[in-house]
């Protein structure tokens, strides 16, 4: 099969045949803007005028660019001069979503027994611009109509259905937006410091999208499934330990609480103040690599990170005491300022991918207290974490912001802390 390539002959062949009617049916604007953007070099018509699907990405970034105040004449301009080319929108995205001939998104809704204030708000909360009754519907929005048909038949009520697209419109529009600002910082711009134009650095770049799009999706994909394995699997043994208890079969549950732990980087802010935006990037990025691996060493669930600091949950207290003395003692030799922590146990409260309540105020203000290199923790912890080679002095009672009464807070210490203070050797520090 020859090679396509975009701008020639056999590019103009292998379009769709589209009208300027079509197209502006599936692009959702009108004939005569279509029109409009041929004559203006903003598409690019084949001999015999009709279009390909992939001019939907040119009527789609010249609306953009007039909304933010471009005119379209100078963009035609711009393009007839060379000084821009678009060819590149037909790498990124050589499919893209059609909206659907004389369908309104409210007419769907109905089809599917929607109500339309459900509508509205789910797509509002997963990132998307708030719709209009009369708004035409994109192919890809029907996947959204029949999830809400299926979790409604599934018994999920509109709160419900709410809070899940908030939940997966937060984590995806966050992943999405590192994703094309990674793209950008790390093939754009050193493409463009080289010396390349703005148009040569694209052309070069979109070329890239055919492999790496679905190598990327694909990549998101295998994410997803595994770590949705290890939950499901967590949650499942949780429930199957709570069953065989309830019949006498198994082993009684082990009654330590769970714990949360804050760290935060002493003198971040200065420190970024002093060297910039660059440096808090880099900083960021050391911090975010010490907290993964931390976590899954310590077999704790890092739930955000704060800038400065991130917020920690962990089954078993005792692993959140190792894990904060470990990332004390390794956040300097990360190139990191120094660290502190603070650590509480208690009953928590999950929703949404966060924790709440009083254990992880408790925590955030025991980490406000901490001095850089210190993890103190409270009562709770030092009766649930028991493990050789830790170990806890008393610092003493402590007013914290926000809790009625004053918190006993503990400092604690590891094994290399123990042989220092005591100035001799001591047992190796555990290892999980």
């Amino acid at each position: 099969m020859p090679q396509v390539v975009p701008g020639s002959e056999a590019d103009d062949a292998a379009r769709d045949g589209l009208s300027d009617s079509d197209l502006a049916s599936r692009a959702g604007t009108s004939a005569e803007r279509v029109r409009l953007l041929g004559r203006l070099g903003i598409l690019r018509p084949a001999e015999d005028g009709t279009y390909g699907r992939a001019d939907i990405n040119r009527i789609r970034l010249a609306e953009a660019l007039e909304r933010s105040g471009m005119s379209l004449e100078d963009l035609g301009r711009a393009i007839s001069g060379g000084h821009v080319s678009l060819d590149f929108l037909d790498h990124l995205w050589p499919e893209p979503a059609a909206f659907v001939p004389g369908r309104t998104i409210a007419e769907m809704a109905r089809d599917h027994g929607l109500a339309w204030d459900l509508v509205e708000s789910s797509h509002v909360r997963l990132g998307l611009a708030r719709p209009s009754p009369d708004d035409p519907v994109r192919e890809d929005e029907l996947l959204v109509f029949r999830a809400g048909q299926i979790l409604s038949g599934a018994g999920l009520d509109d709160a419900a259905q709410v809070r899940f697209s908030r939940v997966m419109g937060e984590n995806i529009r966050r992943l999405a937006e590192a994703q094309v600002h990674f793209f950008d910082r790390t093939v754009i711009e050193p493409m463009l410091r080289a010396g390349l134009s703005q148009r040569e650095a694209w052309d070069a770049a979109a070329r890239m999208s055919p492999d790496l799009t679905p190598l990327f999706e694909g990549l998101l994909l295998w994410l997803y499934r595994r770590q949705q394995e290890h939950y499901l699997l967590e949650h499942v043994v949780e429930h199957l330990e709570n069953a065989l208890e309830q019949a006498g079969l198994g082993r009684p549950r082990d009654p330590r609480p769970p714990a949360i732990a804050f760290l935060d980087l002493s003198g971040f802010t200065r420190l970024t103040e002093e060297q910039g935006d660059e440096a808090a990037a880099a900083l960021a990025g050391s911090l975010a690599e010490l907290v993964q691996e931390s976590g899954h060493a310590y077999r704790g669930t890092p739930v955000k990170l704060l800038g400065d600091g991130v917020m920690f949950h962990f089954a078993d207290p005792t692993n959140a005491v190792r894990c904060a003395l470990h990332m004390v003692g390794e956040a300097p030799k990360a190139g990191l300022p120094p660290a502190h922590v603070g650590v509480d146990a208690g009953p928590v409260v999950f929703q949404d991918g966060d924790y709440f309540g009083r254990t992880v105020n408790v925590a955030a203000r025991i980490a406000a207290e901490a001095r850089p290199g210190e993890v103190l923790v409270s009562e709770a912890v030092v009766a649930a974490a028991r493990a050789e080679g830790l170990s806890f002095r008393v610092v003493g009672p402590a007013e914290l912001k926000g809790v009625a009464r004053p918190v006993i807070l503990h400092r604690a210490s590891g094994p290399r802390d123990a042989r220092q203070e005591a100035g001799g050797k001591g047992p190796s520090p555990p290892v999980l």
